[in-house]
């Protein structure tokens, strides 16, 4: 269960770790200022950090993964130690989880943002 443990906090790491509110959106650059599309790009990345639903997400995550990896481990005949630890693996993993939703939004804020200002946002 620890390797379980070990792995669950890498994933938490490499999902934090995405781009969240700094992503950089494929923009069709044709005909476009860049000076100005770097002024409004930086714009919209800041609008997008203000957004708290990020650490709201990841703690309903969480919390949630923490219940069913308890119940888990309580199904499966596991000792007091066992399901503590299939509760905290749940956790991380609901963590993680929720991290994602969170950095999407901001994805999503971001790329709203520029096509708001008249960019042509490719993806």
């Amino acid at each position: 269960m620890n390797k379980l443990l070990a792995l669950s906090s890498l994933v938490v790491a490499v999902t934090v770790g995405c781009a969240g509110a700094n992503v950089r959106p494929l923009v069709d650059m044709k005909g476009v200022n860049e000076a100005a599309y770097e002024k409004d790009l930086s714009e919209c990345q800041a609008y997008a950090q203000q957004q708290s639903g990020m650490g709201e997400t990841a703690a309903k995550g969480a919390g949630a993964g923490a219940v069913v990896g308890g119940l888990l481990g309580l199904v499966t005949g596991g000792n007091k130690t066992g399901i503590v630890q299939a509760a905290g693996a749940g956790a991380v993993i609901g963590g993680a989880g929720g991290a994602f939703t969170g950095n999407q939004a901001q994805e999503a804020v971001v790329k709203r943002c520029l096509s708001g200002r008249g960019y042509k946002v490719l993806n």
